[in-house]
């Protein structure tokens, strides 16, 4: 199997167990990285970084550089430590998908998965926190071999239900954190822009690193409906019939315009945000959590 069918959500979608469904994403993920012009940057992210003026030559190793031809010395055990927590939204509207194999849940989970496969790999301390309308329920990080069992089975049990309010959700993870944190947040972002915004700008405040995953379903980025259509809003159940024809060009003006409105938002106060639907591979997020992790040494 070619290294892209790994991380395809249809592919995914064939593999019920969830540590199986992280174990083959990531599997394929690091063979990508092993085959493309990243090659090297795992030994750079992992117990590694580069030799700066100011280094002791004395930490510089010698087996890498041989290899690379570059100058790397070995992190310091409080250098390589990143604690991440895993952020899930419960929102009853993740329960969407159109006419993908995954919900944008299903399709969340399952990066969550992998990440906290990728962060035990490297001996990362990780946790788990998941919201809707507030805190419902948080996981201790830990680095243990023993953790990944045990965030993969809150995952497994977890279901989109109801009603939520992000930003207050987020204000309450900014009042929980004790130690800077990479805080990694997996929602559809489907509510007031403007208060999960600031709840971001608390967060970094706090002096914590964040990844938003904003995760729609591949039919709410593309809006392939045509004719009368009706529509209903998942967590008041509201509906609403629209002629999806005449509609969609103002539809996907206003769905670029809010992604916008976040991806401009999110880098002038330094948080990564990164735009996902439900037809795309699973590499990109891996990927902005490896460079974030990298960027913070």
């Amino acid at each position: 199997m070619s290294v892209e069918k790994y991380l395809k959500p249809e592919v995914i979608n064939q593999i019920k167990r969830l540590d199986l469904r992280a174990k083959f994403v990531v599997k394929g993920f690091l063979q990508g990285l092993h085959a493309s012009p990243y090659h090297g940057f795992s030994v750079e992210f992992s117990e590694h970084r580069r030799y700066t003026p100011g280094d002791d030559p004395n930490d510089i190793d010698w087996l890498v550089y041989a290899k690379t031809d570059k100058y790397y010395v070995k992190k310091f055990e409080a250098e390589t430590n990143i604690t991440g927590y895993l952020a899930m939204d419960l929102s009853r509207s993740m329960g969407y998908t159109y006419r993908q194999e995954l919900t944008k849940f299903d399709y969340a989970i399952c990066l969550a998965a992998s990440l906290c496969y990728l962060m035990i790999h490297q001996q990362d301390p990780v946790g788990l926190i998941t919201f809707d309308q507030r805190i419902r329920n948080s996981l201790a990080p830990r680095s243990k071999r023993t953790q990944l069992a045990n965030v993969l089975s809150h995952l497994a049990r977890l279901q989109p239900t109801g009603p939520t309010d992000i930003a207050n959700s987020v204000r309450q993870i900014a009042a929980m954190l004790r130690h800077r944190s990479l805080v990694m947040i997996f929602s559809d972002l489907l509510c007031d822009t403007e208060p999960v915004l600031q709840s971001l700008r608390l967060l970094r405040h706090g002096g914590h690193d964040v990844i938003l995953f904003h995760v729609l379903d591949e039919a709410e980025v593309k809006f392939p409906f045509d004719g009368v259509i009706e529509f209903e809003e998942p967590e008041t159940e509201e509906r609403v019939c629209v002629d999806a024809s005449n509609y969609r060009r103002e539809y996907l003006q206003e769905i670029e315009a809010f992604r916008a409105s976040y991806r401009q938002e999110c880098f002038q106060i330094g948080v990564d945000y990164v735009e996902l639907d439900t037809s795309m591979q699973f590499d990109k997020a891996l990927l902005e959590y490896l460079s974030n992790r990298r960027d913070r040494f």
